[in-house]
């Protein structure tokens, strides 16, 4: 089976050459027979890497250890959900998973994209079709995901353990719809710059796509922050690790695209602003690819060490980035608009949105990448950790935040700034009042954690007084506003959801940062210590076998005014076949707190332990989940599926 999913992947590799060709030919001859037979090819070419896809899975889950991929990253001991995730838990298996999503979205694109234009249909599969060529070069000369050894061995050599483990089993697929979803905005702009056609069809074409690869990208980065909060034992959820980095990227020029297409689709306007980008968000996924599997990075998160593997992505990076920028650099000045708006308008709001975020993506794009040049240059090597980061992005997220209230509810082409400050009255005095409700609590000489819950309560109030606006609560009565509520577009509830959502992330951000209470001592079984008003009791530590690894495990009891409320453990695990350990840290979470516990290496006749208190953590990743439920709301909207109606051509008076 593993020869005919090889086989099937090459070819899919050729079809996806015809996918690019038949399609360009057609819209060069307007050859509808051409055209269509770029969607079938779309169609050929996902049904090919399926099965490919699906007999590596099933090389993995029945222990075919005769396969090299299989044999360095499995074992027969392994739990079953970790066989299956360890498919795409390497860098051969991960780019199968790639192409199938990558083949996925062009087969959407032909299913649903029926009413484009041919044409511009066509020149977006073809497009397509270049970008999964590209990849299945990669795979088929220097990746190749089924090769076989001879002799086969009896067991494998097992998967790195931190990977073994539910949230990181979803992360990469999620992360990978994210990346590779936003070729379909590249493939889209590419047709555009083509054709020379950029309208509000164009536009409204494009969003789904963008909110549906935003969504998913979303999702994972928040997976990945999960993951490292529990699994990884040090407290925390993000560390501006250049990996980490990879994906906040094209997150942030997603995110502004987003935003820019909107503007577009109701104005026809930033019409080459929101081609650019389309092409640099996708160029920063690929930029992300180049990170994990060239080398140049040691990293949790890498896949690969090989250089010449590096060389490979660094020419297709060169390739589709160059390619489409120097495409734009013909084409753009031939696609200006001649709408006006005034500085203080929704769209006002929304490009102020874009710098701000094109602003902060640079300068995490600055942070990631100079040591690495830096090191190319001199062989110095520096290391750019979170001082950088709090001196040079958060202040730049400051007045994004003030600006996201603001915005929502100003009037397009020309607002009202001073109406639309004196509707947000209740989010000003929420925000003063938190803000000195905390200096007061906390340490009044830092006053970061003031700010930052200051802008998260103006972000979360603010929405809600939107949503109240648009629905005139308490000035009609409230069934009536339950009508107005339940009639709303569906992209209206969609931005209350997503700015609540923010402004909840920010809120878990700022308190658990500042909030954070930590103990580091060695306690002996028996022995109490206090943690924010609890009392733990370590009750000493007993040895567990599980499926494939051997642990410490350490018992806490959390008690109230002497009564036991909680009971929690913490692993030290030891797994035999990769010779590799790991600690699991015990969690007890609730909305308003995590108690988190780890336990260390022994000493003496105790055990080092550290026990955190961390306030509203919970919120960072549930406020991710509101901004990812606002987009699946905004992305049911029937509009996003039509194209932007035209004007209706007015007819002749009828004679008398």
């Amino acid at each position: 089976m593993i020869e005919y999913g090889h086989y099937a992947l090459i070819l899919a590799f050729a079809v996806s050459g015809l996918q690019f060709l038949l399609p360009t030919l057609g819209a060069m001859r307007r050859d509808a027979l051409l055209i269509r037979m770029g969607g079938q090819a779309a169609f050929i070419q996902f049904a090919l890497v399926t099965f490919a896809f699906a007999t590596l899975v099933n090389a993995h889950i029945g222990d075919d250890f005769s396969v090299r991929n299989v044999y360095l990253n499995s074992h027969s001991s392994k739990p079953f959900l970790y066989k299956f995730a360890g498919t795409w838990g390497n860098h051969e298996g991960s780019l199968v998973l790639w192409v199938w999503i990558l083949a996925l979205f062009g087969a959407g694109i032909a299913l649903f994209g029926r009413n484009l234009p041919a044409t511009f249909a066509g020149r977006v599969l073809s497009i397509q079709g270049l970008v999964a060529f590209g990849f299945y070069a990669f795979m088929i000369f220097t990746s190749n995901a089924f090769e076989r050894l001879d002799p086969p061995p009896l067991d494998g050599q097992g998967l790195n353990p931190i990977l073994q483990d539910p949230g990181l089993a979803m992360h990469p697929p999620m992360l990978y719809l994210g990346y590779v979803g936003f070729s379909t905005a590249y493939a889209f702009a590419m047709a555009a710059l083509i054709e020379g056609r950029v309208d509000p069809s164009w536009a409204r074409w494009l969003r789904p796509w963008v909110l549906m690869a935003w969504i998913f990208l979303t999702l994972g980065i928040a997976l990945g922050s999960w993951w490292a909060y529990y699994e990884l034992g040090w407290g925390g959820y993000w560390f501006w690790d250049p990996v980490e980095n990879a994906s906040f990227m094209p997150w942030l020029a997603g995110t502004a695209l987003l935003h820019s297409a909107i503007v577009l689709e109701k104005r026809n306007t930033l019409k080459n602003w929101t081609i650019l980008l389309a092409i640099l968000t996708f160029s920063l996924s690929l930029l992300g690819t180049f990170l994990v599997r060239s080398g140049v990075l040691t990293s949790v998160h890498a896949f690969a060490n090989d250089p010449e593997r590096g060389v490979f992505i660094l020419l297709l990076l060169a390739l589709a980035v160059g390619g489409s920028l120097v495409l734009y650099a013909w084409r753009a000045p031939a696609m200006q608009s001649s709408a006006l708006f005034a500085p203080i308008s929704r769209e006002g709001a929304l490009v102020f949105n874009n710098l701000l975020l094109a602003t902060a993506c640079a300068t995490v794009f600055l942070g990631t990448l100079y040591p690495l040049g830096l090191e190319a240059v001199t062989g110095d090597k520096i290391s750019v950790g979170p001082p950088y980061y709090n001196a040079t992005f958060l202040p730049i997220m400051v007045p994004m935040l003030l600006a996201l209230p603001v915005g929502a509810m100003l009037a397009w082409k020309r607002g009202d700034l001073l109406a639309v400050l004196q509707r947000l009255w209740l989010a000003g005095v929420a925000a003063l009042v938190a803000g000195i409700l905390y200096l007061g609590l906390m340490d009044w000489r830092v006053p970061l954690g003031a700010i930052g819950i200051a802008m998260a309560m103006w972000v979360i109030v603010g929405s809600l007084v939107e949503l109240a606006e648009r629905i005139q609560l308490f000035r009609i009565p409230l069934a009536r506003s339950w009508r107005r509520l339940t009639g709303l577009p569906r992209s209206a509830v969609a931005l209350v959801l997503a700015h609540l959502g923010v402004g909840l992330t920010v809120l878990g951000i700022s308190v658990s940062a500042t909030g954070q209470i930590e103990r580091i001592l060695v306690m002996r079984p028996g022995e109490t210590v206090e943690l924010a008003g609890y009392t733990v009791r370590f009750e000493g530590v007993e040895k567990v076998q599980g499926p494939n690894w051997v642990a410490d495990r350490g018992r806490f009891t959390v008690l109230v005014d002497g009564e036991p409320v909680l009971r929690l453990h913490s692993d030290r695990r030891f797994y035999p076949v990769e010779r590799q350990r790991t600690t699991e840290a015990g969690i007890a979470t609730n909305p308003w707190r995590d108690l988190y516990f780890v336990l260390g290496d022994r000493s003496g006749d105790g055990w080092a332990v550290r026990l955190y208190y961390n306030p509203l953590v919970f919120w960072i990743w549930g406020g991710a989940v509101f901004m990812a439920l606002g987009g699946f709301v905004s992305l049911s909207d029937r509009r996003l599926r039509v194209g932007a109606p035209t004007p209706a051509r007015a007819t002749a008076p009828a004679r008398a």
